[in-house]
């Protein structure tokens, strides 16, 4: 395993207001409506998710730091495991024309919204049982997903991870050092269903057989 600096590239970018968060409206009423990954969590107002989640360039430097990392070239395949819109799949495929990419999502409604070049590659399906045969990708990702699962789906995600990949393995979840980043964490999230400190994301990973790559990002 090592620790990867892929999405720090872009996380940082975005201001936020941890205590609006609380304040401008009920919060378990937002939370309830972004737990739906619906209209209201991607293209609802930035109170419910993001606000209308549109593509603009943003990940393609993300796509292109893995390409390196990981030496992807046509005819390898990638899977995306949380993929949203397919925004970071529409850039791996403009970075290496000829890569094979798959992406799933809980959301219908992200599905149904994906970016038209990607949208045959990608399917509804639950990270805890991934529709796809033993060693079957030469990378699999997971972006600020996994964290939205209870234990035992967090669990069985990782191992169903591990078995569909044939090597390269990288996920990114949120996470807090002290307490202050714990109540940022929780003021600014919708959705996390785990909460996890680093030694303790160590933990859940060793327990699951998570051999490959990961990253932390912080609400500092």
């Amino acid at each position: 395993m090592a620790y990867r600096d892929f999405v720090s590239l872009i996380h940082k970018s975005t201001k936020r207001d941890y205590l609006a968060r609380v304040t401008q409206r009920d919060k378990a009423e937002v939370a309830e409506l972004a737990i739906q990954f619906d209209h209201d969590y991607w293209d609802g107002s930035r109170e419910t998710g993001y606000g209308g989640y549109k593509y603009d360039g943003r990940w393609r430097k993300v796509a292109d730091a893995m390409v390196a990392a990981y030496g992807l070239k046509p005819g390898m395949r990638v899977l995306d495991v949380g993929s949203g819109k397919g925004f970071l799949l529409h850039d791996f495929k403009e970075a290496v024309p000829g890569l094979e990419v798959a992406g799933i999502d809980i959301s219908k409604y992200a599905i149904e919204h994906t970016m038209d070049d990607v949208k045959p590659f990608v399917q509804v399906a639950n990270a805890n049982k991934l529709p796809f045969p033993d060693k079957h990708f030469d990378l699999v990702i997971s972006i600020t997903t996994l964290h939205n699962l209870y234990n035992y789906d967090l669990h069985a995600a990782l191992k169903e991870i591990e078995r569909v990949s044939r090597g390269n393995k990288y996920i990114c979840v949120e996470t807090y050092r002290n307490e202050r980043e714990k109540v940022n964490l929780m003021y600014w999230q919708l959705t996390c269903r785990a909460f996890a400190t680093p030694d303790e994301w160590a933990f859940i990973f060793k327990q699951a057989g998570y051999t490959g790559d990961y990253e932390y990002i912080w609400f500092e």
